[in-house]
């Protein structure tokens, strides 16, 4: 049988998937921020993702694979002139029929036991790792795998069992074979788990990740995005969506809900719970689609719909079993989580508010939903009516979005004045303002970040540092990502009828009103914490193809000097750290942590996989209470909020584990501290 034969291939459209590399190529080469010669070298970098995309722990192909598709090393740039995806077809129908092999291969490997006698070690970094030699060395990469996952879960089971004699010495230990023997049937359950969501996937979904190869040889940050990761994008940026307001899993051939939404349809109407399992959906009084083996992403459209629509759902009810329908109103869904959120601290005899800020976002689509710019300044004016004296805005983990809320947010910070430029490949850059002359908060400000604040995140950041309006703590920098993205809908290129996604495509570049890129340094932080981040590698200098750190001319703008005591608030906080044994100890375990990540062999052999893991859990031990830290600080809802909390349990029991969080929050503390101390010069009324 030949491979094409072979190869699940029943979903492609070969006119679609050339279409979608004219109209992407023609765009990247035109408009994107890096002009890119589609040459040799190009070539390459395509060679190189796809099939590190597509097998990057080195589980399909061998070196007489790779020596097959190599005759098209340095073709794809011409092939992709013109529009051909000879290369991309080739690797295609071979890991498909590659992936069939797996099953095989697993499932063999798995029905006998390991011989973990055997001395033998398994490195895990994969991109050290050459190909296999041939069939024989790929099913032995197989076995060392398998038995590694294997490993890994008697050890937890041979632990539980300890522990349970502590607490039982009439416990009955199971014997070493028996518990292998559940090791290996649970590892052979996550595989079929794992092999029934690849095979759901279509030929649409692998042709994406060829196309991420191509449009991302620009830079890291082009991306396309195929139809259902575009919605799912709008649905992230605005914080919202229409449907029944669950959270779905697959799990084997079962849909199951997760999570109701807080003030959702589902959550509203008040049958369907977490744990439920779907069976069947109807569409209004339509005949019920039986969803059972379904994939998720499509059982999805169907549960989902437009506002006011009537769903039926058949589902298993987790408690007893039983089969129920129940019909849901679906509705627009706020995913509260998106959205700003504050909490109010007293320290002190004074009172001071936390912003939490989770992301930029904005709704492009419908401009009277809210936005990230519109809920910070009523969060503010909320704060101010409760004699807030001074406020932290938490960026943390806060990845970016919108640059129009984040130039918003900063403006409401200052008068007026440039808070960011922006460059076009090979234009002159424009400095962005904020024209508003009104000033939304005129107290102490302490801005939060750590090594995860990205993007505009950093654009707000770096312009609260130059006008000194505020202290930037946390994390020695920011992720440094300092480019711009556009979202260009494909079908605007084309009268092509079918849905063809989008290009996140690079079309600037980001620089501070000092002149500074924000790319790949990020914004240092006016005082650096330690972190359990602080010597590993990511963020945007770490990634492959990352545009350089460059300048430009400085903006004019003046800085506020709106504080008496600022180097001085900051000097005393870096001596308190330096001496603080909670962050000493949060360095040392950085570093800790620095040398695990680097060591990427293990031994496969039990006795000495127990020992190194003894040794790893004494070296743990010594850091195991490095987060353990309680204040005496009390943080509670805003006063609008309590109304909001006694109606709704599932959003009083988030709230009260923010709080508990909070107050058990070292990096907060610190803040707080800060906070705290800044003293305003007075002004002249």
């Amino acid at each position: 049988m030949s491979i094409q034969a072979q190869a699940s291939n029943t979903n492609s459209d070969p006119e679609k998937d050339k279409i979608l590399i004219y109209i992407l190529r023609n765009i990247l080469t035109r408009s994107h921020f890096v002009v890119k010669d589609m040459n040799d070298d190009f070539s390459e970098y395509v060679f190189n993702e796809f099939i590190n995309g597509l097998d990057p722990n080195k589980r399909y192909f061998t070196q007489k694979d790779i020596k097959l598709f190599s005759k098209f090393k340095y073709e794809i740039d011409n092939q992709l002139l013109k529009e051909d995806i000879s290369f991309y077809n080739l690797v295609y129908e071979l890991f498909t029929s590659k992936i069939k092999n797996a099953k095989s291969y697993y499932g063999e490997l798995l029905a006998q036991p390991f011989n973990f006698k055997k001395k033998e070690t398994i490195d895990v970094d994969y991109e050290k790792v050459s190909f296999a030699k041939d069939e024989n060395e790929l099913i032995e990469y197989w076995r060392k795998q398998l038995k590694l996952s294997t490993l890994i879960r008697i050890q937890d089971k041979v632990k539980k069992q300890e522990k349970e004699l502590i607490k039982d010495e009439e416990y009955e230990l199971k014997s070493f074979k028996t518990i292998e023997e559940e090791a290996r049937l649970e590892v052979l359950k996550n595989m079929d788990d794992l092999y029934i969501r690849i095979e759901e996937l279509e030929h649409d979904d692998w042709f994406s990740t060829f196309l991420n190869s191509v449009v991302g040889a620009f830079d890291p940050h082009t991306t396309y995005m195929a139809p259902s990761i575009k919605e799912r994008f709008d649905q992230n940026m605005s914080g919202k969506l229409e449907g029944i307001g669950a959270r779905l899993q697959k799990k084997g051939i079962y849909t199951h809900v997760i999570e109701l939404v807080s003030g959702g349809p589902a959550w509203k109407q008040g049958e369907l719970e977490a744990g439920d399992i779907i069976l069947e959906v109807a569409q209004g009084k339509e005949k019920a689609l039986d969803i059972v083996g379904m994939r998720l992403d499509d059982a999805i459209k169907f549960i989902k719909g437009k506002k006011g629509t009537e769903v039926r759902l058949t589902v298993k009810k987790k408690l007893d079993g039983s089969n129920k329908i129940i019909s849901i109103t679906r509705d627009v869904v706020e995913l509260e989580e998106t959205f700003v959120k504050s909490s109010i601290v007293e320290k002190e005899g004074k009172k001071y508010g936390i912003i939490n800020l989770p992301k930029f976002y904005i709704d492009f689509d419908e401009k009277n939903y809210r936005d990230s710019a519109t809920d910070m300044e009523k969060e503010i004016e909320r704060l101010k009516k409760e004699d807030v004296t001074g406020l932290i805005i938490d960026l943390r983990n806060n990845g970016g979005g919108s640059l129009k809320t984040a130039i918003e947010i900063s403006g409401l910070f200052i008068n007026e004045g440039p808070i960011v430029q922006v460059k076009y490949r090979g234009e002159n850059p424009i400095i962005k303002k904020d024209i508003d002359p009104k000033i939304q908060w005129e107290g102490a400000v302490v801005v939060l970040v750590n090594e995860f604040s990205a993007s505009a995140s950093e654009i707000f950041a770096a312009a609260m540092q130059d006008y000194q309006r505020a202290v930037i703590i946390g994390g020695n920098q920011t992720y440094g990502k300092g480019t711009v993205q556009s979202l260009l809908p494909i079908n605007q290129y084309t009268k092509y009828n079918k849905n063809l996604g989008a290009l996140k495509m690079t079309i600037q570049k980001f620089y501070r009103i000092n002149g500074g890129s924000t790319q790949i340094e990020g914004v240092y932080s006016d005082i650096a914490l330690p972190s359990r981040y602080s010597f590993m590698k990511f963020g945007e200098r770490d990634l492959d193809g990352a545009l350089i750190w460059d300048k430009v001319n400085q903006a004019e703008y003046t800085q506020t000097n709106c504080y008496e005591n600022f180097s001085e608030v900051i000097f005393n906080s870096k001596k308190r750290i330096a001496s603080d044994s909670k962050f000493i100890l949060i360095g040392e375990y950085a570093k800790w942590l620095k040398e695990n990540q680097d060591n990427t062999s293990f031994s496969l052999n039990y006795e000495t996989f127990d020992k190194e893991n003894i040794a790893q859990e004494k070296g743990a031990e010594q850091f195991k209470t490095v987060f353990d830290y309680k204040s005496d600080l009390n943080f509670i809802s805003p006063k609008y909020e309590l109304s909001l909390v006694e109606k709704d349990t599932i959003l009083a029991d988030k709230r009260l584990a923010w709080h508990k969080n909070l107050s058990k929050d070292v990096y907060v503390f610190e803040a707080l501290n800060v906070l705290s101390e800044l003293k305003l010069k007075p002004t002249n009324n």
